[in-house]
């Protein structure tokens, strides 16, 4: 697989969740509906979130 999964933080509320970093769909906060990462064809853009870890 060439994609991995990354624990970020919402920004706005600080709600923790898992996401696939080459997400295809955009990905609201489960708590508040912030946009958490948005696809930009390959990668997703993470500007709504902070990165805490990387899942291996």
């Amino acid at each position: 697989m060439s994609g991995r999964f990354l624990r970020v933080n919402c920004r706005d509320c600080g709600h923790e969740a898992i996401i696939f970093d080459r997400a295809s769909t955009s990905i609201p906060c489960s708590i508040c509906g912030a946009t958490l990462a948005r696809p930009i064809g390959g990668k997703a853009d993470l500007s709504g979130s902070t990165i805490e870890d990387v899942l291996e």
